[in-house]
């Protein structure tokens, strides 16, 4: 939790500039929680000598979960949502952060005021915290479903990696969002395109080979025997 913070934190003042959102609740970016978490955990995992491959392996399931849960706040709070919409079940956020105002949109996100609405006017956005939400509930039962697979230790964190980097950029057309570099492209797109890239090469790198579980796994395992046993 505290790598996911300090990392989402981080990676939004790289990304805006926005040197006093330090000590702001606002201003957190998913990827950068991501790796700052990753980080963590990989150290933790190192410092109880699980080996890396597994820590990652055991991980990869509840990875979409979390994330899923996290786009729930999102859509409570207003927050990440998407471009206006006139389909059925478009959401107006009032309060948002920003609220759908066609005024707010227009200066947050360059969205152009439709014709006919003043800056007040409320209107109606893709929910994509819930889009977002139901893929990675997706995401997560096919990685729970794999979860005993025969492949090499690592492998599901690979395949992981791809599910939620195509999620990820295929949400991001229908974003609300100001970091567009190339086009239409965004910078979490262009991080969705590095992370798919890489979940592909572990798949194929990691496919065949298994790691032992080392002393950590191997010294919690025993000691959850022998509790079972004098039970």
């Amino acid at each position: 939790m505290v790598g996911g913070l300090v990392g989402a934190k981080l990676w939004y003042v790289a990304a805006t500039g926005e040197w006093g959102s330090l000590f702001t609740r606002g201003g957190l970016v998913w990827y950068g929680g991501f790796l700052g978490g990753a980080l963590v955990v990989l150290l933790n995992g190192w410092r109880l000598k699980v080996p890396m491959r597994w820590t990652l392996e055991i991980t990869a399931p509840a990875l979409p979960a979390a994330y899923a849960l996290g786009r729930i706040g999102c859509f409570m709070v207003g927050d990440d949502y998407g471009v206006p919409t006139s389909l059925p079940w478009g959401v107006q956020f009032p309060q948002g952060l920003p609220p759908t105002t066609a005024g707010s949109l227009a200066a947050n996100y360059g969205v152009p005021i439709p014709p006919g609405a003043t800056a007040e006017t409320l209107l109606a956005v893709h929910p994509t915290q819930l889009y977002e939400t139901l893929l990675m509930i997706g995401v997560f039962m096919v990685l729970w479903r794999l979860r005993k697979h025969t492949r090499g230790t690592g492998w599901l964190f690979g395949v992981y990696l791809v599910l939620a980097g195509t999620e990820r950029f295929l949400v991001e057309f229908v974003r609300a969002k100001e970091d567009r570099l190339l086009g239409d492209f965004t910078l979490a797109q262009l991080t969705a395109v590095a992370i798919v890239a890489l979940g592909v090469i572990l798949v194929g790198v990691w496919k065949d080979k298994a790691v032992a579980p080392g002393p950590g796994l191997s010294g919690a395992a025993a000691s959850t025997r022998g509790r079972a046993a004098r039970a």
